[in-house]
């Protein structure tokens, strides 16, 4: 069967009936039984994703009216919630957890005819650059199976890589669409903050978090993002705005004003071929026309631990409704409400959201509220000012997606360097601003290198026909 890598060539192929939606997604399903080593999926949903594709091939049948994403085979990170399905964060905590309602970009997907085919792996509540946090065990990475996918979004961005599925959507705290879309060679988009509905989406940083697609190209990112934004009276922090016709303005030839800063290209902890490809992504935009300048960004060493000390405080609030009374895992041996409580956390937390639930928690104590939470505030003010400021004197911001190309599964065992993996892409989140990683490079031994770019606040339209052009 051919290899789908765009939804347009599959959507003509499904109209001449060449292929039916049933069949690509026996094919799909065939093919994640068959690369069930990776780890990508938590969940195949056998049963309603074919049920989904019959109906499908009924409408072409029938020459109903089909929607924006038929036939679109598309994963959903397993803390986006789907109604009568499981959905578990990849958390002992929610073990068994059969969600009564669907987020509303599942609503929206299902209302445009999109085939969901699984739940995927990823860091445990979304915590992780490497998705080796997960209760259901690492990913491994498709161009390099000794090697992590990233996080935490590591199993949606390890199933497109692998054509297990056309598409996957992910959840974007600090660089979780972007990070592992970098490390596995694909396209990840991480839109503006309250572009994109929350609701039903199992809340890390609730300031911070944003869905977003997995693709191979730009045409389906825009289809996608087209499709999940837009207003949402589930969800408070969601824009009212407009969703513009994103597919309809990918060409662009215009010359844009884009800015990096050199002191990121120049950190001790950027890879030597990273800072090679970076370098070879901004002369190649000098010879397309585009005017590129090196900026300071003096707040760099600072946005990370304020990125930490202001999500781990909202972990440890929106992770205390997780007690084993209603719903997931309870502990066998508690015998009163006290024990339930410390026994069903203490074993249903991985390692890594416990520390982060205890520093979140420490942040916000009486005594160290001034000392941390409040700091950390200060300085996301500052760096959000900064950062509309620089938007709004050039187009774009360029950095590399991620200081280093996939690194070995067990390398990096220290969490403060683990946190250092997000320095690129923490930025677009404290600012709230959209940001997208481009598979545009690769190392010598063929891993795969992502470049950034970040754009002003509902300025998609503009960084998706931007990335259109570096990516034709």
């Amino acid at each position: 069967m051919e290899m789908y890598r765009s939804l347009k060539k599959l959507q003509e192929d499904l109209y001449k009936k060449t292929i039916t939606a049933t069949e690509l997604t026996r094919h799909y399903i065939t093919q994640i039984h068959l690369q069930e080593d990776l780890n990508a999926f938590v969940e195949v949903f056998e049963e309603s994703a074919l049920a989904a594709a019959q109906q499908i091939d009924a409408k072409i049948a029938s020459n109903q009216p089909l929607g924006k994403l038929f036939g679109l085979t598309i994963a959903i990170k397993d803390n986006i919630v789907y109604k009568n399905h499981l959905s578990t964060a990849s958390s002992k905590i929610l073990e068994g957890f059969n969600s009564p309602y669907s987020a509303t970009v599942i609503e929206k997907l299902l209302a445009e005819d999109a085939i969901i085919i699984g739940r995927t792996n990823c860091d445990e509540f979304a915590m992780g650059g490497s998705n080796e946090n997960s209760y259901y065990g690492a990913v491994k990475n498709p161009v390099d199976t000794t090697r992590v996918s990233g996080g935490s979004s590591g199993g949606s961005a390890a199933a497109v890589a692998a054509d297990l599925c056309l598409a996957a959507l992910g959840s974007d705290t600090g660089g979780s669409i972007r990070q592992p879309a970098s490390f596995c060679g694909i396209v990840g988009l991480k839109p503006t903050y309250g572009r994109v509905s929350r609701y039903g989406l199992i809340a890390y940083g609730s300031s911070f978090d944003q869905i977003g697609p997995f693709t191979h190209n730009m045409e389906d990112a825009a289809l996608i993002l087209e499709v999940i934004a837009g207003g949402d009276t589930y969800d408070a922090t969601c824009s009212q705005k407009a969703v513009p016709a994103y597919t309809q303005q990918l060409s662009s030839d215009k010359k844009y004003k884009i800015a990096y800063y050199k002191n990121a290209l120049e950190h001790e902890g950027v890879d030597a071929e990273v800072r090679e490809a970076s370098l070879h992504m901004i002369e190649r935009l000098k010879s397309e026309g585009h005017q590129v300048e090196a900026i300071d960004f003096a707040e760099l060493d600072y946005i990370v631990p304020a990125y930490y000390v202001l999500t781990t405080a909202e972990a440890s609030s929106n992770l205390s409704r997780f007690d084993g009374v209603k719903y997931g895992y309870q502990a066998k041996e508690a015998n009163d409400l006290e024990s339930t409580y410390k026994l069903t956390r203490s074993q249903g937390f991985g390692k890594e959201v416990q520390r982060r639930i205890m520093s979140g928690t420490f942040v916000l104590s009486a005594g160290y509220y001034d000392a941390y939470y409040s700091k950390a505030q200060k300085v996301r003010r500052i760096v959000a000012e900064k950062t509309k400021k620089t938007l709004e004197e050039y187009d774009f911001i360029l950095c590399p997606t991620a200081p280093t190309p996939a690194y070995k599964i067990g390398e990096v065992q220290d969490s403060i360097a683990s946190f250092l993996g997000d320095i690129f892409t923490v930025q677009a989140n404290i600012a709230g601003i959209p940001g997208i990683s481009l598979p545009l490079y690769k190392t010598k031994s063929g891993l795969p290198i992502g470049m950034q770019f970040m754009a002003g606040r509902w300025q998609e339209e503009k960084l998706l026909a931007f990335s259109n052009s570096l990516m034709v």
